[in-house]
């Protein structure tokens, strides 16, 4: 009943909108910009006069970026992506001052990334968690060699004659270089599995003083155990000298695995594969490294990356260097009945010598080398006992 007045009220407002929509299209269609670079046409609806800005280019300042497209600062961050090839600008001193984001590298076992995110992966994927397997199953084996076989050598009871195996400066290198690898492998054991192991069980206070005491006792240690690594170098490559007669040592495996021990002089194929891989080669590898990290090599520029390559080199090369000594140590104490006494006295019986370096002991009774060589007198002789 009300339809009239309806048509009334409505007719007049859809005729005002659709007038308006006709002028809105005309507008649209015969606006165009003069001024625009491309002489293109602006969306329709643009003011007359509007200037349409030019595209943005790749090679913009962050200042021109700022009038070409306000807002966007894709030249600032694209600088310090690219900032570890091309360094920015910067006033502070230093040699990457101006670096905020490394170079993209690849290091063995890590994808392609940028090198501290590099350094990042290949430490918490490789040195940690295999270093730690490494060390985990050499424990293991070492127990479980010791379960089955035992004290290596025989009960004989020792002749009451003694052979000087090393003397006092044999002795004080052996002893420097061993009482500073201890400290450095605790302390760097601490530092690198402290927090899955240690951390839980004592808490972030008390850990955190341990690892800073440890971490100091580290830096410490370290150039004492470089000096006293080269010392005990000098003082024990003439007999570490590979013969022909190591092969026969290698090839039984020095007897460990059947009864009679291989002949051998002074140092057995055994103990010169430690000498030559564990003290020589990966000894130097982590000396050197480790005073890198240090920044104790004069004249070296110490670069983020040439210390994360540092950094990995030192821990591959240490897990290494203590998975190998970790044997060392148990055949110079619970592993061979006998080797503690002459390392601790510098003396081993006739029938120790004889049994262990039959060469060594046949050229000393021939007279080719002295039994006595450090021309002090000799230890008091202990009471002829069993070595078990």
């Amino acid at each position: 009943m009300h339809s009239p007045l309806r048509r009334l009220i409505y007719a007049p407002m859809l005729a005002a909108a659709l007038a308006f929509g006709f002028a809105v299209g005309a507008l649209g269609q015969t606006a165009t910009v003069p001024d625009d670079p491309a002489g293109g046409k602006a969306p329709a609806g643009t003011p007359r006069g509007f200037v349409v800005p030019a595209d943005p280019s790749p090679d913009e300042t962050n200042a021109q970026r700022g009038k070409s497209q306000p807002g966007n600062n894709a030249p600032l961050w694209r600088a310090v992506r690219e900032s570890g090839n091309t360094q920015g600008f910067t006033t502070l001193p230093g040699e990457e001052q101006g670096v905020l984001i490394q170079r993209f590298v690849q290091y063995p076992g890590a994808p392609l990334t940028t090198a501290g995110e590099a350094w990042r992966l290949v430490r918490n994927q490789w040195i940690i968690p295999y270093g730690g397997a490494l060390l985990l199953l050499m424990a293991v084996a070492i127990g479980l060699f010791y379960w089955r076989k035992g004290p290596m050598g025989s009960d004989a009871v020792d002749t009451g004659r003694r052979i000087e195996r090393f003397t006092y400066f044999e002795r004080a290198a052996h002893w420097s270089v061993a009482i500073t690898f201890v400290v450095l492998a605790v302390s760097g054991l601490v530092m690198a599995f402290g927090k899955f192991i240690l951390l839980p069980l004592i808490g972030s206070t008390l850990f955190g003083w341990l690892t800073y005491a440890l971490k100091t006792a580290h830096n410490l240690a370290g150039p004492l155990f470089a000096v006293a690594l080269v010392v005990f170098i000098v003082g024990y490559i003439r007999d570490n000298i590979p013969r022909a007669y190591d092969l026969k040592w290698i090839a039984k495996a020095g007897g460990m695995l059947g009864g009679h021990e291989e002949p051998s002089h002074r140092y057995n194929a055994g103990e010169k594969f430690v000498f030559w891989g564990g003290a020589l080669v990966l000894g130097l590898l982590v000396v050197a490294s480790g005073l890198v990290l240090d920044k104790l090599v004069p004249g070296l520029v110490y670069l983020r990356g040439d210390m994360q390559i540092a950094h990995m080199v030192h821990g591959a090369a240490a897990m290494l260097m203590m998975a190998l000594f970790c044997f060392h140590i148990y055949m110079g104490t619970v592993g061979m009945k006998g080797a503690y006494q002459g390392m601790r006295t510098g003396y081993v019986d006739e029938a120790w010598a004889k049994e262990h370096h039959e060469l060594w002991y046949e050229d000393i009774k021939a007279g080719k080398i002295p039994a006595q060589r450090s021309g002090q007198a000799q230890a008091p002789l202990e009471p002829s006992k069993s070595r078990a």
